[in-house]
């Protein structure tokens, strides 16, 4: 679309770099680049202090995003505080546009997937069906529809588009975060291929649109993703394991 249905009135100075984004971008890297590459390591470790594999990954993803969420609440809190007051302007938009937008995103997916004919679940996607096994949707929640989503939009939406797009071509800052968002979400658990990435490229195509076209609001942006995972974390609770697994088992 040519217009942005919701602009923020303008203020450059949310969208300059501050030590806290610095501080929470570089812990970020450093600690899902320290897993991807030498996590492997620490596992035996972790399986002594939990009782089980699901409780030590339930505990670290917690601790990490729990830390991380906390550093970039407080970086984003006047943006994040101006984006509410935006949406609140418009509720109906709001109600009716995140949904939709869900929506259209599971479509995209399984467009995208099924044209490309790279079925795969990802061993990200693997891995939280495994956990849902062992972890109450009670403890799920917080993480993978609050605190989780929320990280995810201030670094690859907030930060690589809304900050890194005054200094670099918004495009390419748009190309960044779909790549990189797609990549975070297997790299270390997999081989990085077109049919494990493909699921991802298109989701965080999808929230990249939104977010822009939202005039660079990052609670929208965060509300459409919290809303999707809060989709998928019902769909694995609803679905008895035996049942998920005869469902894949008829994927082409």
């Amino acid at each position: 679309m040519a217009t942005h249905p919701i602009l923020p009135a303008p203020r450059p100075e949310l969208y300059r770099f501050s030590r806290l984004d610095f501080t929470a971008a570089g812990l970020y890297a450093a600690v899902a680049g320290f897993f991807a590459l030498a996590g492997g390591l620490l596992l035996p470790l972790l399986v002594q202090l939990a009782p089980s594999p699901a409780a030590a990954s339930y505990g670290v993803n917690l601790l990490f995003y729990g830390c991380i969420g906390v550093l970039a609440l407080t970086a984003a809190r006047r943006v994040a505080a101006r984006d509410l007051r935006v949406l609140a302007t418009r509720p109906w938009f709001t109600l009716i546009m995140v949904p939709a937008t869900v929506i259209a995103m599971m479509i995209f997916t399984v467009i995208l997937v099924s044209a490309s004919g790279a079925v795969q679940t990802s061993a990200n996607q693997a891995g939280l069906q495994a956990l849902v096994q062992q972890v109450p949707a009670w403890l799920m929640v917080p993480l993978l529809v609050v605190v989780g989503p929320f990280v995810e939009e201030y670094i690859f939406r907030h930060l690589l588009i809304g900050k890194l797009g005054r200094h670099l071509n918004v495009w390419l800052c748009c190309t960044l975060s779909v790549v990189l968002f797609a990549g975070i979400h297997i790299v270390g658990q997999e081989a990085i291929t077109l049919a494990a990435l493909l699921p991802y490229l298109a989701m965080g195509a999808v929230l990249v649109f939104v977010y822009v076209w939202a005039g660079k609001n990052l609670m929208f942006s965060y509300f459409v993703h919290a809303t999707k995972n809060l989709v998928a974390v019902v769909f694995l609770y609803a679905i008895p394991p035996e049942v998920f697994e005869q469902l894949q088992q008829l994927q082409p």
